[in-house]
């Protein structure tokens, strides 16, 4: 049985009221370590405001039951706290509530497992309204089955094994509440659900491409480069939890809306994906997703296979998607690259901050966006209302060319509304055969009755 231990030299205060952390990874088979196995849990821990001042590491291949960590490694980490007079143990593991009952009564000091971890940081981020509901949803959800540990101080109180007593009225009596306000969060968050549902369908007209990835992948970045939008963009984990949509006018191609979502995490708690449904329907409903990696990361591919597993939980990992490979900038050395290629040979490097590769970015977006669309010359007479309007709600007028009572529209349509323009016995205006497509090459000419 493998067993590490990392002492932190340097610690990193965010606030003034930081507590000393000390961090606990069990590996268990089939999990990839990486160079530093406390990676991603240090800057966890660092963005909720805590101190590092040491870290633990084992393998396993099993956790042990009663509180995950063997009695060995318990003792070595209560050692370990109180050398460094420690505040709170974190582990980058999910927890059992008896397991986490169990390691504070060893340790002595309270201990957070990774969800508690993930939700106190969104609960610390999130701004607006939607926001603060989707995550208070989750904490209780969180905390419902944990409740009898919150009331372990009326022990002083209570007679006989468990919680008997005042204690037992009193824990029912909040979880009749915890239960009563998970049911009024999720009323609500449905009824958010339903507008956001409504409302990105009223861009039905529009193209929609959604930015999706890894926490701290730089996709705020990115959006900025892209739009000039100026949304936050913190070099931390979590910085953006709800969904920004801007203007971006694509070369080449024209307007289209760009949306920023919450970045994902290996083992985002489910809890969360579900409370968060109303903020990642730009996701769901975007006609591109722009999946943005750290391409400096050491564990990239883990993390944009942590992305693509988000994604099949969110049913929409069929969608047309275009990896993009940010932050090049900061390699070294380019061949770090290579095993991501190899493996993504048609990912797109780029640098959101040096706006290297952006030529490139707006090729591969135009190129994708055009195999969901078709531009066409539709030739109608100027007075053909219904087929202009049509063209015009629909469609994306690129250019008109008038000649006499004629004009010949330019329009950039989507493959879905096509099929009006060629249904066979479909009425467009007052007269049969008052419009058509002006055919390719390729293709015969197209008489185009009036749009009803």
């Amino acid at each position: 049985m493998e067993q590490r231990q990392k002492v932190y030299e340097t610690e990193r205060i965010d606030g003034v009221a930081s507590e000393k952390a000390v961090l606990v990874r069990v590996i268990l088979p089939g999990q990839t370590a990486g160079d530093d196995p406390l990676d991603e849990i240090t800057g966890l821990a660092e963005t909720a405001g805590a101190r590092v001042v040491s870290g633990l590491t084992q393998r396993r291949e099993t956790p042990d039951v009663t509180a995950y960590l063997g009695k060995g490694k318990i003792e070595e980490l209560k050692s370990v706290v109180e050398h460094h007079d420690a505040d709170v143990v974190l582990f980058d593991n999910d927890l059992a509530p008896s397991q986490t009952r169990n390691l504070e009564r060893a340790v002595g000091v309270k201990v957070l497992d990774r969800t508690e971890l993930i939700l106190d940081i969104f609960a610390s981020n999130a701004k607006t309204y939607e926001a603060r509901l989707a995550v208070e949803l989750a904490q209780l959800e969180y905390s419902l089955p944990r409740l009898k540990r919150l009331w372990t101080h009326l022990s002083r109180i209570k007679a006989g094994i468990g919680m008997r007593g005042p204690g037992e009225k009193q824990l029912e009596v909040d979880r009749r509440l915890v239960e009563k306000r998970i049911h009024e969060l999720r009323d609500d968050l449905h009824g958010i659900e339903r507008r956001k549902e409504r409302l990105v369908a009223s861009r039905s007209d529009r193209l929609t491409v959604s930015l999706v990835g890894y926490t701290n992948a730089g996709k705020s970045t990115l959006m900025n480069g892209l739009t000039g939008a100026g949304v936050l963009a913190a070099n931390k984990l979590f910085a953006t939890l709800d969904t920004r949509t801007r203007r971006w006018m694509l070369p080449s191609w024209g307007p289209v809306l760009l949306s920023d979502t919450v970045g994902f995490i290996r083992d985002l708690p489910h809890g969360l994906i579900a409370s968060f449904k109303a903020t990642l329907e730009e996701a769901r409903q975007a006609d591109l997703l722009l999946h943005v990696a750290d391409a400096a990361n050491p564990a990239v591919l883990d993390q944009i296979s942590a992305v693509y597993e988000v994604l099949r939980e969110l049913g929409i990992e069929e969608k047309d998607t275009l990896l993009v490979l940010n932050k090049v900038d900061r390699l070294a050395d380019r061949g770090a690259l290579t095993p991501v290629m190899q493996r993504y040979p048609n990912a797109i490097p780029i640098s959101a901050r040096t706006r290297e590769g952006f030529e490139r970015l707006h090729a591969a977006t135009s190129d994708a966006l055009s195999r969901s669309f078709a531009d066409l010359d539709v030739e109608t007479s100027v007075a053909n209302g219904r087929m202009l309007a049509y063209l015009a709600a629909h469609g994306e007028i690129l250019g008109r060319t008038y000649a006499d009572d004629r004009v010949i529209v330019h329009v950039r349509l989507p493959q879905r509304h096509l099929g009006p323009l060629h249904e066979k016995g479909t009425t467009f205006g007052p007269h049969r055969g008052d419009a058509r497509v002006i055919p390719t090459e390729a293709e015969p000419p197209t008489v185009i009755e009036d749009v009803a």
